[in-house]
């Protein structure tokens, strides 16, 4: 179980960068949501 729960940490960590990332590019959070949004 604490395995999984470190995996999910883990992913957290690279959305969370993914984010920050896209945020200094000058994107929207607004956009970033309608992409995922889009996505899934």
């Amino acid at each position: 179980m604490e395995s999984a729960l470190q995996g999910e940490k883990e992913l957290d960590q690279e959305w969370l960068e993914l984010i920050v990332e896209a945020r200094n590019l000058g994107i929207s959070f607004d956009e970033i949501r309608s992409f995922l949004n889009e996505s899934s």
